[in-house]
């Protein structure tokens, strides 16, 4: 079986380690390893399954989207759900697109853009229970697991994609190590696990790394930012890369003409005037920490947390003047537990605090935040605050709030996981 090494460690492998003893003689002591064989299929056939299928039960949410009645959801390294919210209090799922790899998303009238691995896949969801991909663009996130530099061919007949695995348990004696079992890909020891501009786009989470705006889909990768022309919505066409900074880029917030992008250690406001591009016209620096951003006229909400990949020990909110987007200032920090996604409708401002659930603060005054409201019971990921509805993505869910009366926030609704 090839392997594929770049692709398999940039994949959620969860691997349990358990020890016992088999005798009392402690010569014999062995060990029990969990591993996982990926199942492949061509690309070819991915990519013929790219289309709605029946509705799947949530295993494990990412990041989100709306548009009009529906709600969109990744499903990490899977696809995407499509929700019908007509009624927010009884949302259906009515369909899923299988998508290898997908892990970001943006809706852009009746045109769905989704990332399979280093593709980009436009699909049309006119009928969101037919929908169909409408065009594959190679290649266009290179840093993506470029499994056809993997293959060192373009050809889809011979590209071979994971898309599934088989869980295996392995006893060997302590003194071996699994990477001799004939078979084994990836082996590990340790385990794994808003709102914005409206209009002919939908709304995505602040945990978003596809945006769009003025007829152009904006993506991030870890250093640069791409833009593509959507005019065409189901004809995407590249139009520039520009390279960031030697930073970890997470994520991208589109408000008016400026694109707050944020990363490990600050945030970058770039101007899309003209659209397609893109002119970065700030920075503010912080402590290295991972980063969602969200904007408005005035101010920038920027969480910082710990305990990722991205360093750092702080888990706090800045609030940062952008009067002067020229030199964003911070204005005051707020401790928090660990959060990440944000959203803010008005004076309305709800942060996801990881395990601490989901705080929502007056935010009338930057300088003075005050909490109205701790909902606790679940441990979030990121959240869209619109029209008086907040979604908010939980690691057991999705939850739907009404603050339509701030001071009485009540749950609507909650899809639970398998």
């Amino acid at each position: 079986m090839k392997r594929h090494p770049k692709l398999l460690l940039q994949l959620m492998v969860t691997v349990i380690l358990i020890t016992f003893f088999s005798n009392c003689d402690k010569e014999k002591a062995t060990r029990t390893y969990t591993w996982y064989e990926p199942v492949y299929k061509t690309l070819t056939e991915v990519r013929a399954e790219m289309k709605s299928g029946p509705a799947h039960a949530l295993k494990n949410p990412g990041k989100i989207y709306m548009y009009g009645k529906y709600i969109f959801l990744n499903e990490q390294n899977e696809g995407i759900h499509i929700i019908d919210n007509s009624q927010p209090t009884a949302p259906r799922r009515i369909s899923f697109i299988p998508i290898p790899g997908n892990v970001d998303l943006a809706v852009n009238g009746t045109t769905l853009y989704a990332d399979a691995y280093s593709d980009l896949v436009t699909f049309d969801i006119s009928n969101p229970q037919a929908v169909v991909a409408k065009k594959f663009t190679t290649d266009a996130f290179p840093n993506r697991i470029p499994y056809y530099r993997n293959y060192n061919t373009r050809n889809p007949d011979s590209i071979k994609v994971p898309v599934s695995w088989i869980r295996h348990d392995t006893t060997l004696p302590v003194d071996r190590y699994p990477g001799g079992i004939i078979g084994l890909d990836y082996f590990s020891s340790t385990g794994g696990l808003a709102s914005a501009a409206t209009g002919k786009s939908g709304i995505g989470g602040s945990m978003a790394r596809f945006t769009l705006l003025n007829n152009y889909l904006y993506t991030v990768t870890e250093r640069e930012l791409y833009a593509f022309d959507v005019s065409a919505p189901q004809d995407p066409q590249f139009v520039k890369k520009s390279y960031i900074d030697n930073q970890t880029i997470e994520t991208i917030y589109p408000f008016k003409n400026k694109l707050f992008i944020g990363s490990t250690q600050g945030m970058f406001i770039y101007d899309v005037s003209t659209p397609g591009n893109p002119i970065k016209q700030a920075q503010f620096t912080h402590a290295r920490s991972c980063d969602p951003v969200i904007a408005d006229d005035n101010t920038a909400y920027v969480t910082l947390r710990s305990g990722t990949f991205c360093g750092g020990n702080i888990n706090q909110l800045e609030a940062i003047d952008i009067t002067d987007v020229f030199k964003p200032t911070l204005i005051k920090t707020y401790s928090l537990t660990n959060p990440f996604g944000l959203g803010k409708e008005g004076n309305i401002l709800f942060i996801c605090d990881g395990k601490a659930g989901v705080k929502v603060y007056n935010a009338a005054e930057p300088a003075n935040l005050k909490l109205i409201k701790e909902i606790s019971g679940m441990e979030t990921y990121d959240v869209i605050a619109w029209n008086k509805k907040a979604l908010v993505v939980a690691k057991d869910g999705l939850y739907q709030f009404d603050y339509s009366n701030v001071n009485h926030i009540r749950l609507l609704s909650k899809i639970s996981l398998n």
